[in-house]
């Protein structure tokens, strides 16, 4: 059974095609000249999962083929992982193999790296973790200098800490940022880097203040920041608001406030229509004439943060969904029209795209 192929003397052709159909299907909306930000070949994710299989004593890695679940495909190493997640896979799975305490019952391992070189692994159990696992799982963590997280049903145990660090220079500043295992952070760290810098093109010069929904752990709020007076971001996930406010203070970033909502919620607030004990420290009348930036889930924009997202006279959103992206930019034609448009190759040799545009007032 053939692997997926990775390989970098296709990839600028695959990139050409998808900025084609990208192109393609805004153009009615007035999308041209789009920036097509690249992915290096390989080596561009920073996290990845994979199945463990068992075969006497002997551990693989595996990926299986939807078509054909029951047969799995042996890796040694996987071409799109950063190169720390492959140089650590061969080593960490004999490690594993050896000790009979860690590997029974393995089913899953992840890896989440950064671009700075912290690494943090999660084994998978299909058992109860007990005291002689943590034992051998710290000497593990030890010798190899990783995080390790054990995880089986209903069990979660921490040796050291459930996040790494990332550190990256952007536009002159060193930002650092905690990302917390099991929740989402951007997978390709160096395509992470250029949506961020567009991002703070686009907005560079336009001052005022800032509307931020859907902001996760801060990872754009960090960087736009200081291009406006005051930001007011929003996130439904309480992980990923702790994550935020513990990196806007690594960050020494001060004119940010961030209230745990939802969009749909945030739009009730700022219409007026119902009011929040979560916003009862924040005036909210600066806010009603700021520009909004969205970096939505796949589903998009609901109808009601659509409505909001009329008021506001600029627009930044970043997609990973073309669909809903352009169902989105359909319904706001009638107010906005398209400025600037980018696309960023996140996961190269496979459809998906993620997408920048800038909106301004007709």
């Amino acid at each position: 059974m053939p692997l997926p192929s990775f390989d970098p003397a296709v990839y600028p052709a695959q990139l050409a095609a998808k900025l084609e159909y990208f192109e393609q299907a805004f153009a009615a909306l007035g999308v041209k000249n789009t920036v097509a930000h690249a992915s290096t070949p390989l080596h561009y994710r920073l996290r990845a999962e994979f199945r463990i299989w068992h075969d006497g004593d002997r551990l693989d890695y595996a990926m299986f083929d939807p078509e054909d679940p029951k047969v799995p495909i042996a890796l040694d190493t996987f071409p799109p992982a950063a190169e720390s997640i492959c140089t650590l896979m061969p080593c960490l799975r004999d490690r594993l193999a050896a000790s009979e305490t860690l590997r029974r019952r393995l089913f899953q391992i992840d890896f989440l790296a950064t671009l700075s070189g912290d690494m943090l692994v999660t084994l998978i159990y299909h058992r109860t973790l007990d005291d002689a696992w943590e034992t051998a799982a710290r000497q593990l963590s030890t010798d190899l200098g990783i995080q390790i997280i054990g995880r089986s049903r209903g069990q979660k145990r921490v040796l050291d800490r459930d996040h790494v660090i990332e550190s990256f220079e952007l536009n002159g500043r060193q930002l650092r940022y905690k990302q917390v295992e099991g929740s989402f952070t951007q997978p390709n760290g160096g395509v992470n880097r250029q949506m961020l810098a567009w991002a703070c093109q686009q907005a560079a010069g336009i001052g005022g203040n800032l509307v931020e929904l859907y902001c996760g752990n801060g990872n754009f709020t960090i960087a736009l920041a200081p291009l406006f007076d005051q930001v007011l971001a929003t996130e439904v996930s309480k992980s990923s608001v702790h994550a935020a406010q513990f990196n806007l203070a690594a960050n020494n970033v001060k004119n940010v406030a961030i209230a745990r909502m939802s969009s749909e919620e945030f739009s009730d607030a700022l219409a007026g229509r119902e009011t929040f004990t979560r916003l009862k420290d924040i005036d909210l009348d600066p806010f009603r004439h700021a520009t909004l930036f969205v970096d939505p889930p796949r589903s998009g924009l609901d109808a009601v943060t659509l409505d909001l997202a009329r008021s506001f006279d600029r627009i930044l959103y970043i997609s990973c969904n073309q669909q809903t992206l352009l169902e989105n930019v359909t319904a706001l034609q009638d107010t906005h029209q398209i400025a600037a448009s980018a696309v960023f190759d996140q996961f190269p040799y496979t459809h998906h795209l993620e997408c920048g545009l800038l909106l301004t007032r007709r």
